[in-house]
């Protein structure tokens, strides 16, 4: 059984605290509205099979959230400058949606320490260069971003 699927509630609870942490948001409802909102504007710009790929490198629960609902007959879409991206998730449930201006960022941080940082990028780089640049994390120091629950 993958480690994931045995463990799924622990590493989704750790990837939880960090957002929510990352983001100073006060609950986990908060926290998973800014989460999925984050993934759906990126999962608006790939292929069903370029999406597919990008979720099979997530833990789990991410997983599931990541395809829940996902319309895939609809084309991608281009992906946009950063601020455009954080407004477009802002609009995701709007009437419950606190998400913060450093929520694709906060995703980022989180999912990077939740993932294998050799098949997350491994993943990236068979996507178009804007989904890196979507993931990108700037941080002084690269072992914040290891991966924490192995």
């Amino acid at each position: 059984m993958p480690w994931t699927y045995r463990h799924a509630s622990k590493e989704w609870r750790a990837f939880l605290a960090d957002v929510k942490e990352r983001m100073s948001l006060e609950s986990d409802n908060m926290a998973y509205t800014a989460v999925d909102a984050v993934l759906q504007v990126f999962r608006r710009r790939l292929t069903a099979h370029q999406g597919l790929a990008f979720a099979s490198v997530l833990p789990a629960v991410l997983r599931a959230i990541f395809v829940k609902d996902w319309d895939v007959s609809q084309p991608p879409i281009p992906f946009a400058d950063r601020q455009a991206l954080t407004d477009e998730a802002k609009q995701v449930r709007v009437n419950h949606n606190l998400t913060p201006d450093n929520a694709i960022e906060a995703t980022a941080w989180a999912i990077r320490r939740c993932t294998d940082n050799r098949d997350f990028e491994r993943v990236l780089g068979q996507l178009p260069d804007e989904a890196t640049a979507f993931w990108h994390v700037d941080v002084e120091d690269p072992t914040e971003l290891d991966q924490r629950i192995i």
